[in-house]
């Protein structure tokens, strides 16, 4: 069977799609372009609508073709499919397959009966108490030197804009061996850098799933993992930065300086409806911390803007807040009603015009901000971890792209070759829009 994924929405996401790809390869399937595949996969995203609206328009563009191939199917994963069930096949007969997060472990043998099977449909929605460990289905031959490794599923906090606990249900931690056992096997695989994936990382290890080993103890182990050259992990929560978690970015040379940690509003009035936990007193002292600790750290975040009965007062406080914490990068957007979710009842609600006119000056001020802290790597020596060839310029030498440290994007010029997962030190030249320029140093 030859099949293609489409994934949407996060980091998450992603990693489940690269693991169902392998798991599908090892049971004999092939991954194919779109043009050629019989089976259709989307990981969807429901965190905000707009991801949701792009999963029905792509189901809508697939079915006519689908309709012409009566043998072919679909299969929906991930939050939309957590959210909405059974009902996709009332309105998309071709879907064959719903699954929630916990049921990523059983698509790939439930996709294989269904091909075999096919008057058969099959839901795998329930929600589980514990982390399902699945097949590793370790990636062979060449890898990519970066490599997502996921150490939890769900969250408790149940932020009153967030749908994620209603369709990823609660927290549930990975065993701490099982955890270390992956990044060992892809070390030895070539892999050079992991990003531990969490909806919560900062609290690993709480929930009663939890081994006895901590997050900030996990780190530590993880960046002991001999061949391990850079680790990140994602996302934070801002109530849960352990300070033993801001020392681990002075004491790990391998903990990359970068951090996502999302503040959602600069407003301690509109955090106290979100349901957040922490005021920005409290988020300005952990990042007075993070960069005392480590005073190369680039920061980036999350942002809402007109959440419910957000005003202009509080949109404006927002704007300080990201002038003074000096963000490097920005996730922004506008609030919209996620079914179920305490917000959704919250009034007054922010007219449309008046949010769209908030998130373009909020994205302006933040572009203005990514500019600016691309200007100041001008004439420094990055360590870039080479990804493949990259954007050719009028230089005459080859060009490759990588990452430095913190995550930005670096394109440079040298006369050697390069493979993925090779380190290169890079003199950087020239700040682009959302990029680095610069050439190899011998």
């Amino acid at each position: 069977m030859k099949f293609h994924i489409f994934t949407f929405g996060c980091q998450m996401n992603a990693a489940d799609s690269d693991w169902l790809a392998r798991s599908l390869t090892g049971l004999g399937w092939s991954e194919a372009d779109e043009s050629e595949a019989r089976v259709y996969i989307l990981n969807t995203c429901s965190v905000r609508d707009k991801p949701e609206q792009k999963v029905y328009s792509q189901l809508g563009r697939l079915a006519r073709h689908l309709a012409r191939e009566p043998e072919m199917f679909c299969a929906v994963g991930g939050c939309v499919a957590q959210q909405v069930g059974e009902g996709l096949w009332d309105r998309f007969p071709f879907v064959r397959l719903v699954y929630g997060a916990d049921g990523v472990a059983q698509a790939p043998s439930a996709l294989d009966r269904l091909a075999r099977e096919p008057r058969l449909r099959l839901s795998l929605l329930d929600f589980t108490e514990s982390y399902a460990e699945r097949d590793p289905a370790l990636p062979e031959g060449q890898v990519s030197p970066q490599a997502f490794v996921n150490i939890m599923q769900g969250c408790d906090n149940f932020c009153a804009y967030c749908i994620v606990p209603y369709v990823r249900g609660r927290q549930k931690s990975r065993a701490s061996g099982a955890i270390l056992a992956e990044c060992r096997a892809l070390v030895e695989r070539g892999v050079k850098e992991i990003t531990l994936l969490g909806q919560n990382v900062n609290s690993y290890g709480l929930d009663a799933g939890g081994d006895g080993v901590s997050f900030p103890e996990l780190l530590r182990r993880v960046a002991a993992v001999p061949g391990v050259a850079r680790l990140r992990f994602t996302t934070s929560h801002p109530k849960d930065l352990d300070p033993a978690v801001v020392a681990a970015f002075a004491d790990l040379e391998n903990l990359c300086p970068s951090l996502h940690l999302p503040v959602q509003s600069g407003s301690d009035a509109v955090l106290a409806r979100m349901g957040r936990k922490y005021d920005t007193a409290r988020y300005l002292s952990l990042v007075e911390s993070l960069k005392r600790a480590r005073p190369d750290i680039a920061l980036t975040t999350d942002l809402i803007v007109g959440f419910p009965g957000e005003t202009e007062a509080d949109f404006r406080a927002t704007l300080d807040l990201v002038r003074q914490v000096g963000f490097e990068g920005c996730f922004s957007f506008m609030y919209n009603d996620r079914p179920g979710v305490a917000a959704a009842k919250f009034t007054p609600k922010v007219p449309q015009e008046i949010k769209s006119w908030r998130l373009s000056e909020l994205i302006a001020l933040q572009n203005a901000q990514q500019r600016a802290a691309l200007k100041s790597r001008e004439g420094r020596t990055s360590r870039v971890l080479v990804e493949g060839p990259g954007t050719c310029v009028a230089t005459g030498l080859a060009a490759w792209r990588g990452r430095d440290e913190a995550g930005r994007v670096v394109n440079f010029a040298a006369e050697g070759t390069y493979s993925p997962g090779d380190m290169v030190s890079v003199c950087v030249l020239q700040a682009k829009k959302h990029s680095l320029w610069g050439e190899a140093l011998p």
